[in-house]
């Protein structure tokens, strides 16, 4: 650990160096609200605005970033991204480019822009997020949703559940809004028929365009700027969504047209956001960089050569499978579950729950004793424990005489590449995988120079899957039988053109997950498949979006999906990727094949940050020549939220389950 604690402390004192001249010498608007809770957004962001721009830093993270992007999978596709998809259209250098040129005031200023940028070409996996300036969340205590109403019209509401719902953020925040005498408790369920100025959903779709990110579709970007449940780690929980709770405190109101409860007169009420401070503990402006800025041990990646197998975050438990080697992992990245408010308790389930129901599955029996329900909020947590709990369940619902089965997605991010491809498997059987007995897609990662030279280092290492992501032994041949460690299925590499480019990709291949199962999957599924179904909000991403991607092309499943703006489509899955790295990942892969000087290689960032991209391509069952995420698929069903169903996951099983099997 003493070079990663070094290269640190390098960092740390180089990022901080920048900034002592510049610090104000009399005011310091970050020592204003230090052990605060909450905060008013102005005050939030005169601290985040407090850090003059400087050319070292923006030249460090640009490098960083432009090399990072020669591992990206999809760069060419942004040229010209195909319908529906063409909103995600860029020309990523460019826009590199133009912030490099861009005149900047202050550090969070040219963050933003970075931040801005990524975040719009809207892929989850592949963003610039900086923890400095990602260290508050604005909550406004009027979250919104969009409901159909008792006329079958659908609109936007402050949410009916907001009085029970905000009011578990505590009376540090509530008692805020009751010292300036604002009466949030009213707007609970009011129709909104403006925000600033603009039609309620019209709103939502300026949000969807410009701030929500993750998702390539259009319509499961609008549908996360409401708020919706999920399960955040192990628990029910609620979303402020987008447009309550935005990631930066840079509006201190919003501006609502609405007609309350027991009225029918419209009205324009402002109502007060208040910043949710999620950094670090800090005094000043000088620890407040310290503690959430400077680059620290956890910063940049290690040869991890010279590290003892699970020591420190390089190699954390979780992220290391039952035969040694390093866990795969697609997830996007949602800060709001970093302070996660929990779900009112009139809407948590009121059944009793199966086996296997103390992780991030929650699973349940209707009434009718005929269906079984899986939330599977993520496919995080305890690897070996989604196995067991995935299987305990299923049993349980078979001894119980269910013969149906019900499979909630919503508001899932993500996580273990190898539990999508388990659940796949387990709910498919064995001799129903097809495709040379494979449970996941076909997969390439990006030939380029760099990644060439790490896998012929590699090779010539004679590291294993234990170390590095790149060295063969990770994957198998489209025949399944695994790769030797000496065969190099990178280079030659394979040429593919998209928008006129040629670049160049790996040769294919597929995962193999099977060797990390501890729970063998049945020969054959446990339900008749055709009553197997899929329920979410389309805000499914990652390993979530694989999953119900292989449900629905390879087998057919039933998919619904709740909610969306009316009139506008609604896709059932969120960006499907294969793999995603982190900056350290990738800093690690390099390290570890002795090419951080090569002049290729991207440098240490000089500042806490995370630059994750996605490294890997899975393709289209349907196409083996597009990859997934640019396939749209449309679910078989759509239902909007209602009063009944937005909130409230029992109801809107029991609902789904009168809709979808007869």
């Amino acid at each position: 650990m003493r070079t990663r604690r070094v290269q640190a402390i390098l960092s740390a004192v180089v990022a901080q160096a920048l900034f002592v001249k510049a610090a104000p010498a009399v005011s310091d608007p970050c020592a204003i609200f230090a052990g605060q809770t909450f905060v008013a957004p102005s005050q939030a962001l005169a601290c985040l605005k407090s850090f003059p721009f400087n050319e070292t830093l923006r030249q460090n993270v640009l490098t960083v970033i432009s090399r990072v992007f020669d591992f990206y999978t999809f760069e060419d596709f942004y040229l010209n991204s195909p319908p529906p998809f063409q909103e995600s259209t860029t020309n990523i250098r460019a826009d590199i480019a133009r912030i490099n040129s861009t005149k900047y005031e202050t550090d969070y200023d040219f963050n933003r822009a970075v931040y801005n940028f990524t975040t719009q070409m809207n892929d989850g996996h592949t963003r610039w997020l900086p923890s400095c300036y990602q260290t508050f969340q604005n909550l406004l205590p009027a979250p919104v949703v969009t409901l159909e109403d008792e006329n079958g019209v659908q609109n936007v509401f402050v949410a009916p559940d907001s009085v029970e719902f905000v009011s578990l953020l505590g009376d540090e925040f509530t008692g805020f809004f009751d010292q300036i005498g604002f009466d949030w408790k009213r707007l609970a369920g009011a129709r909104v028929l403006e925000i600033d100025g603009m039609d309620a959903y019209a709103y939502a779709d300026l949000i969807a365009s410009t701030e929500t990110g993750n998702y390539l579709d259009h319509g499961v970007r609008v549908n996360s700027v409401f708020s919706s449940y999920r399960i955040s780690d192990t628990d029910f929980s609620q979303r402020f969504g987008d447009i309550a709770g935005p990631a930066f405190p840079d509006r201190d109101s919003l501006t609502m047209t609405l007609i309350p409860v027991g009225s029918t007169q419209a009205e324009t009420v402002t109502v007060p956001y208040l910043a949710d401070y999620l950094g670090a503990n800090f005094t000043d402006q000088a620890s407040f960089w310290e503690v959430n800025c400077a680059a620290n041990n956890e910063t940049n990646g290690v040869d991890l050569k010279t590290q003892l197998p699970g020591s420190g975050s390089a190699l954390r438990k979780r992220d290391i499978g039952r035969t040694g080697r390093k866990l795969a992992r697609a997830a996007i990245v949602d800060k709001s579950n970093s302070n996660a408010v929990g779900l009112p308790q009139q809407f948590i389930p009121t059944l009793s729950p199966v086996n296997g129901s103390t992780g991030v599955i929650k699973s349940f029996i209707l009434p009718s004793n005929k269906t079984g329900v899986m939330f599977v909020g993520s496919f995080e947590g305890d690897f070996n424990q989604f196995q067991t709990d995935t299987d305990a369940a299923i049993k349980q619902f078979k001894a119980s005489g269910v013969t149906r089965l019900l499979v909630d997605l919503t508001n899932n991010g993500g996580g273990f590449v190898c539990l999508g491809q388990f659940l796949h498997q387990y709910l498919v059987g064995t001799t129903n995988l097809g495709n040379a007995g494979n449970p996941g897609f076909q997969s390439t990662n990006r030939g380029n120079t760099l990644a060439k030279k790490i896998v012929a280092s590699d090779i010539a290492l004679g590291l294993n899957d234990n170390l590095s992501f790149y060295t063969p032994d990770n994957w198998a041949f489209l025949n399944n039988t695994e790769m030797p460690l000496t065969h190099n299925y990178i280079n030659p590499s394979v040429p593919f053109t998209v928008n006129g480019v040629t670049d160049q990709d790996s040769q294919r291949f597929f995962d193999t997950c099977d060797l990390e199962f501890v729970v063998e999957p049945p020969e054959e599924s446990p339900f008749d498949l055709n009553n197997v179904a899929i329920v979410s909000n389309g805000d499914c991403a990652s390993t979530c979006a694989m999953f119900s991607t292989l449900m629905f092309e390879r087998h057919q499943t039933k998919v619904a999906v709740f909610g969306g703006k009316p009139g506008e489509q609604l896709q059932y899955k969120g960006m499907a990727g294969n793999q995603v790295l982190e900056w350290t990942d990738i800093d690690n892969e390099i390290k570890t094949a002795n090419l951080k000087d090569d002049p290729l290689a991207p440098p240490d960032l000089l500042v806490n940050a995370d630059f994750r991209h996605n490294w890997r391509t899975a393709w289209s069952f349907f196409n083996e020549q597009l990859p997934i995420a640019y396939v749209s698929e449309l679910p078989q069903f759509r239902f909007p939220y209602t009063n009944a169903t937005y909130n409230n996951p029992e109801a809107l099983w029991t609902f789904a389950e009168s809709k979808l099997f007869s």
